[in-house]
């Protein structure tokens, strides 16, 4: 089989925060197809609009426009139709692979995105999966449903690649031509194709990983290594707080040694890092091993939500409120700063535990979209900030934040303001993690 990557017409399916932008700089010298299920957003892009904020919109508008003059075969179109993929013969697979309750990997998106390939597959054509997921996932789990409803034979008639995506929402500066990129395939001639195929987008680079295996567990590692050292730092502010000095105070004066890490306490959420060590723990156990490390480091960070809670009441008792109906205001619900992705946002933790203990507690965030959150976590977002609390919890640092007058939030001099991420002035603050 010889491969020519100029021959290539690329389908992305899905076209959340890292299907989008792969989808756009494969445009800009591919014939790419953005395929989503979601239909909504299949029209919201063919209009040249983003609501991820991950798209320069000129730039996306003039890659959908050059495929509707038809003066060139490069460009971008979007599409909800399956039918529309018999046309392309490389698939990225950019869908979630998320959690459940139980926090066991969900792979139905992705089972059923190869389900969707597979009954449209041909001879020759390459699927190459991005979602994250644990090592052998893509070999055991999704290239049997190709094959199954293709009726092809791997790595004879159709072949499979994986590139661990790399996307930092909201991060402006190290996009995705910057980032270097892992690749990898099935067979040796594959592996080759789909790292030249990357090469000519990512500015930064690739690695050729030797397998499949290795660029999957490159992904999970990269994710569970920053999990475990967060974790690290927020255990010792659950011991700082016991012994009554600030966390950060002490992380600047041991980052004062070279070769010290200066990563600081916080909520782990997000798509990636308060889930990809699930995937990788799930696959140790699958073998006989049990991980200890990193599920320890899962515990430490899952449950700072509601020491964040508990660490505010305490507060309010210290200086004499009534807990039972007072009013309190979170500001933020995104998983991370100037943001607008609510996926996997362990603020949720700390409005529950607010709850549970009777507090009215109302949330602001100018960058999440009030639809989303109301459907995802049954909150209905402020509009504006107009009336006055007995609590504020800086949950996320928008840069918003940083221009409110805290003073006029307040109900009374005794009011209580906890700081999760360090952002706002000390002398504001009551408290911080």
């Amino acid at each position: 089989m010889k491969l020519d990557i100029n021959n290539s017409k690329i389908a992305v399916i899905g076209l959340g925060y890292v299907g989008l932008p792969l989808a756009i700089e494969f445009a800009k010298k591919y014939d790419v197809l953005g395929f989503d299920i979601n239909t909504t957003r299949v029209e919201e892009l063919s209009e040249g609009k983003d609501r991820t904020q991950e798209a320069d919109l000129d730039e996306l508008r003039k890659l959908i426009e050059n495929k509707k003059t038809g003066n060139t075969e490069i460009g971008l179109t979007f599409s909800s139709e399956r039918e529309e993929l018999k046309k392309y013969n490389v698939f990225i697979v950019t869908v979630p692979t998320p959690i459940d309750q139980f926090k066991s990997p969900d792979l139905k998106p992705l089972i059923m995105a190869s389900q969707m390939l597979g009954s449209i597959l041909k001879s020759g054509d390459i699927v190459i999966y991005e979602s994250t997921v644990y090592p052998g996932c893509t070999e055991e789990d999704c290239v049997p449903v190709l094959e199954k409803f293709s009726g092809l034979k791997f790595n004879e008639d159709f072949f499979a690649g994986y590139s661990p995506e790399r996307i930092n929402p909201g991060d402006k500066v190290n996009t995705l031509t910057k980032i270097k990129k892992v690749t990898s395939g099935s067979t040796p001639e594959i592996a080759t194709y789909v790292d030249d195929l990357y090469s000519s987008i990512i500015t930064a680079g690739t690695h050729k990983a030797p397998s499949l295996k290795v660029a999957e567990a490159s992904k999970a590692i990269e994710n569970a290594q920053r999990d475990v050292n967060i974790s690290f730092v927020n255990e010792l502010a659950l011991i700082f707080d016991r012994i009554g000095i600030d966390t950060n105070d002490v992380i600047e004066a041991a980052g004062t040694k070279w070769n010290f890490l200066k990563y600081k306490p916080g909520l782990v959420g997000g798509h990636c890092i308060g889930v990809d060590p699930y995937y990788l723990a799930h696959k140790a156990q699958s073998l006989g091993y049990h991980p200890q490390v990193i599920l320890s480091g899962r515990r430490v960070n899952d449950n700072m939500g509601m020491f964040v809670a508990n660490k505010v009441i305490k507060l309010m008792i210290h200086k004499g409120h009534k807990i039972q109906g007072t009013k309190a205001l979170i500001l933020g619900i995104t998983f991370k700063e100037d943001c607008p992705d609510i996926r996997n946002s362990r603020v949720i933790d700390i409005y529950n535990e607010l709850c549970q203990f009777g507090l009215n507690v109302d949330v602001y965030d100018p960058h999440a979209d009030k639809t989303e959150v109301g459907n995802e976590y049954g909150i209905e977002l402020l509009e504006n900030l107009n009336s006055k609390y007995e609590a504020i919890i800086l949950a996320v640092s928008h840069k918003e934040f940083s221009l409110i007058n805290y003073d006029e939030l307040k109900a009374s001099d005794s009011s209580v303001i906890y700081d999760t991420k360090s952002f706002l002035d000390r002398s504001i603050v009551d408290a911080r993690l």
